[in-house]
């Protein structure tokens, strides 16, 4: 038996926080009281929080490894493996990489790696070169003409947790401002006006003549394999609406408070981007997750694309919006979990898998100072 006894922790259950001890044995939780603990064997964490693992649905942080600068392709292992340090030093203990399939750029880098990312997810779980655990969420670009060829190919992968149906053709949902969707799209180098207008044109005829289509295809398919599904930048009350028809569990990133509210009537999952907390909006111009969150109108956060905002957009929900901690705490760890199906981790409970975190304030921010994965190092 591999025993390991902690004490003098900031323990935070969902509904509570309180200093106390834990016990883990063969990697899961066996036993949490309060008050210290007077065995010569634990280890004094001096008052840090002991939390649990972060749990991460929708990361683009991948990406950043893969493609560290415009036209520059990395070796997927070695950004496979750097990506999973940075989320374990960032406490996330379970993670879906967001995997884009369906590239509206032809022959664009996501295109050249979607297949690539897939299998070195595979090989790295399989040498166990991976501290923490990583699943696969597809991100499916419905108006994309090669999108279901992609999807039937890894819908039954054994690692698929999560499929998003998303359209970013311009001028709609999160670029119904063309203005701020041409400043994105000439991130990587600039546009003539012609070509510009070109490339709008081009992308909403995809739409029109892919979108509805694979967008039924992909959500049918994904009940027919009891995949759980999210929508993606709802913007309209219709596009809520559409979501629930098609029982999709998650609205990722809505942009506007009405489809926000929708969604909550609906009872569909709001999930939002630490960086629009962090950062105080959202980098499109869209609704803010702290005023979401004051509406009580936001269950799960996700890093989007800084793993290191996951945890600190919780505490600053706690400092900047007034929620409790165990509240804020369960939109990075137990609501995330319990809306793919997670039932064994993503809370402080006894037999609940050991995924923990050690977190110290300095300056006023959260700071991961350990995080274990089934009781084992991992940062």
């Amino acid at each position: 038996m591999n025993q390991r006894i902690i004490r003098n922790a900031r323990i935070v259950t969902p509904d509570e926080e309180f200093t106390g001890s834990m016990v883990i044995e063969d990697g899961l939780i066996r036993s949490i009281d309060r008050g210290n603990s007077s065995l010569p064997s634990a280890e004094d964490w001096a008052g840090d929080w002991l939390l649990p693992g972060l749990v991460e649905l929708h990361t683009d942080n991948l990406e950043k490894h893969l493609v560290p600068r415009p036209g520059v392709l990395w070796n997927a292992h070695s950004a496979m493996v750097a990506h999973d340090a940075q989320c374990a030093a960032a406490g996330i203990t379970t993670v879906l990489d967001s995997i884009v399939i369906g590239d509206m750029d032809q022959g664009g880098s996501r295109s050249q790696t979607q297949h690539a990312s897939i299998e070195a997810l595979h090989e790295c779980r399989d040498e166990q070169l991976l501290r923490v655990e990583h699943l696969l969420h597809l991100r499916c670009e419905v108006s994309a003409p090669d999108i279901l060829d992609v999807f039937e190919q890894y819908a039954d992968d054994d690692l698929l947790e999560l499929v998003s149906v998303m359209d970013h053709t311009p001028g709609q949902r999160q670029w119904h401002d063309l203005s701020k969707y041409r400043r994105y799209a000439e991130r990587n180098g600039s546009f003539r006006d012609d070509e510009f207008a070109a490339m709008v044109e081009q992308r909403r005829h995809d739409q029109a003549r892919y979108s509805a289509s694979n967008r039924a295809a992909i959500i049918a398919g994904s009940h027919a394999r009891a995949v759980p599904l999210a929508s993606h930048d709802d913007t309209e009350i219709d596009h809520v609406t559409q979501a629930q028809q098609e029982r999709i569990a998650l609205s990722e990133f809505p942009t506007t408070v009405a489809a926000a509210q929708t969604a909550r009537a609906a009872g569909i999952g709001i999930i939002m981007g630490g960086p629009n907390l962090v950062k105080g909006g959202s980098h499109s111009g869209n609704v803010s997750a702290a005023e979401l969150a004051r509406l009580d109108l936001l269950d799960i956060f996700s890093s989007d694309y800084v793993p290191a905002s996951l945890l600190l957009s919780a505490f600053l929900l706690r400092d900047t919006v007034g929620w409790s901690l165990p509240k804020a705490i369960n939109t990075v760890t137990r609501n995330p979990a319990r809306a793919i199906g997670l039932t064994d981790r993503g809370e402080l409970a006894v037999g609940q898998r050991a995924d923990l975190i050690r977190v110290r304030a300095s300056k006023g921010m959260p700071i991961v100072m350990g995080s274990w994965s089934r009781g084992q190092p991992a940062f």
